[in-house]
């Protein structure tokens, strides 16, 4: 890391400056100047704004300016909190606007060279408050010789901000700001830089004759690491349609691999700096193991998030619906008294953000297992049209469709979520669900291939198994039956047709729960 340049060390000279916005900070005279104007700070809030001038545009690290501004004593969070609290006022900013010091979600702090304006805030990470992370999304190159796919190229871009602007966890850049980097030399360090961003997304578009490719990566702006990268070609048709199909397509899979790495971040950190977003992330990862001890842990780390930050929606949903899970797939007995706790968990969620549809899903989840069949829909299809690229809240809703024997329906809405996040955490969800609706509509060879493939994925839980052993119940198939049934029962030994109709409590239509227990006693579990 470069440190601040000290009077004696700079030989003397006097116009050892950083220039930033309308102030300059003179390193050799200890002075922080605005539009010539002296502007008085503490000595150490000096000593931090230095050594955030001196690496302007690049993230520094908390343990960077402890060991620059503290000579790498041990101070806690809330010191070093103070202390930017304390360089934001004297530029005139603050934890909402960042138009200056900008929270570098995980990682520290960034001095922007110039202010800017209209960014969303991402809160100061210093109160306990989430800190959610920060995506800027580049204009796609068009890299037609005729430039006939500029304008394509354009609309994709401006689709895909606004796509990704309806996943409420993440701060993105507006256009106005994204697109003034157009044609400028700058390299993705200094975009990042300027716009305090923790993710880029770039893209090109190529045309030949009538068909299209574009091409979409992500990169962490850290590093530039490429997380994630996809092409779709496609036949021109309409070109909104076809905006629409790939910023759809390609916001949901961001989404989904932002998720996984923010996840991965929080992981990788000190217990001790731990806030509500990292939080509630190590929680998500627990609920996605799905075994009832992660379970539990998942319920634990919710409720420490909320106790971090009371305002922030997203671990009540979680909490709520990992109450409910327990009560279905794990050992958790159904009882009314939990069930009115996770409504209320749910309700809470919603009411900390009425925009954010992750909260309306819980809250829907939460309905069907109260049996509230009509409601629960109601709630999934608002989380939709808050959302419509939130595959998750696709799953859902055609579970609750297909207990209302909407069959077709339910099965286009888990072929939505499937086409949306093809390596969601989630996915087996996806396919086993799916299965179970083709079970319930006597389609035993579609509702075997599904629950086959859901059995396939790594952290499939065992009910996909045990919809595999009931579709091939139904067609007879004794042999591959038999093998299912063997791994269904090294998942669950304790898996029976009476704990099956218990943990089926939600399903509305007693038929459907019997076609589903035919299979199992066509098979020969107890």
């Amino acid at each position: 890391m470069r440190r601040p340049v000290s009077q004696s060390e700079s030989g003397g000279k006097a116009d050892r400056a950083v220039r930033f916005g309308e102030f300059e900070l003179d390193l050799a005279r200890f002075e922080l100047r605005r539009a010539g104007d002296i502007v008085s700070v503490e000595p150490r809030t000096f000593d931090l704004l230095a050594c955030l001038a001196s690496n302007i545009g690049r993230t520094v690290t908390r343990d960077e300016i402890i060991d620059e501004v503290w000579q790498g004593r041990i101070v806690s969070e809330a010191a070093l909190s103070s202390q930017i609290r304390s360089a934001r006022r004297a530029l005139g900013d603050d934890g909402n606007a960042q138009a200056l010091i900008a929270t570098v979600h995980g990682r520290g702090f960034r001095l922007r060279s110039e202010p800017l304006e209209g960014l969303p805030s991402e809160a100061d990470a210093s109160g306990g408050r989430a800190a959610f992370p920060t995506v800027v999304v580049l204009p796609c190159t068009s890299l037609d010789q005729d430039g006939r796919g500029r304008v394509l190229a354009l609309g994709i871009s401006e689709d895909i901000i606004v796509a990704l602007s309806k996943a409420r966890w993440l701060r993105v850049v507006p256009r106005s700001t994204a697109f003034s980097m157009v044609g400028t030399a700058e390299d993705l360090t200094k975009v990042a830089g300027k716009t305090g961003a923790d993710y880029l997304v770039t893209g090109s578009v190529r045309r030949d004759g009538n068909h299209v490719r574009v091409t979409v990566q992500t990169l962490d702006a850290h590093d530039l690491r490429s997380i994630w990268c996809e092409s779709f070609d496609r036949d021109m048709t309409g070109i909104f349609e076809l905006q629409e199909e790939i910023s759809r397509l390609v916001s949901a899979r961001i989404a989904t691999e932002l998720g996984i790495t923010e996840q991965q971040r929080a992981a990788s950190k000190p217990r001790k700096n731990l806030g509500a977003w990292e939080i509630y992330q190590l929680g998500s990862i627990e609920f996605s193991r799905f075994t009832p001890e992660s379970n539990r842990r998942c319920q634990r780390l919710m409720r420490q998030a909320i106790q971090q930050d009371p305002s922030f929606g997203s671990p009540y949903g979680r909490l709520a619906y990992a109450m409910i899970l327990e009560m279905v797939y794990f050992e958790g007995e159904r009882d009314q008294g939990r069930m009115d706790e996770a409504l209320e968990h749910a309700l809470r969620g919603v009411e900390c953000d009425e925009q954010d549809a992750n909260s309306h899903f819980s809250l829907g989840r939460v309905r069907l297992a109260r049996c509230e069949y009509e409601l629960a829909i109601d709630a999934l299809e608002e989380a939709l049209s808050l959302n419509p690229c939130l595959a998750l809240t696709y799953c859902g809703l055609g579970d609750s469709l297909a207990y209302e024997g909407r069959l077709e329906e339910a099965i286009g809405r888990f072929q939505t979520a499937i086409d949306l996040s093809p390596h969601d955490p989630f996915r087996w969800a996806f396919m086993s669900y799916r299965a179970l609706a083709h079970l319930f509509g006597e389609q035993y060879d579609q509702a075997a291939v599904w629950a086959r493939r859901a059995t396939q994925v790594p952290n499939s839980h065992y009910w996909a198994h045990a919809n595999l052993v009931s579709a091939l119940g139904h067609l007879g198939e004794d042999e591959q039956a038999r093998r299912a049934a063997e791994s269904l029962f090294r998942k669950n030994p304790c898996f029976s047709q009476r704990f099956a109709e218990e943990r089926l409590f939600y399903v509305k239509r007693p038929e459907q729960v019997e076609l589903f227990l035919e299979g199992l006693r066509r098979v020969g579990v107890p």
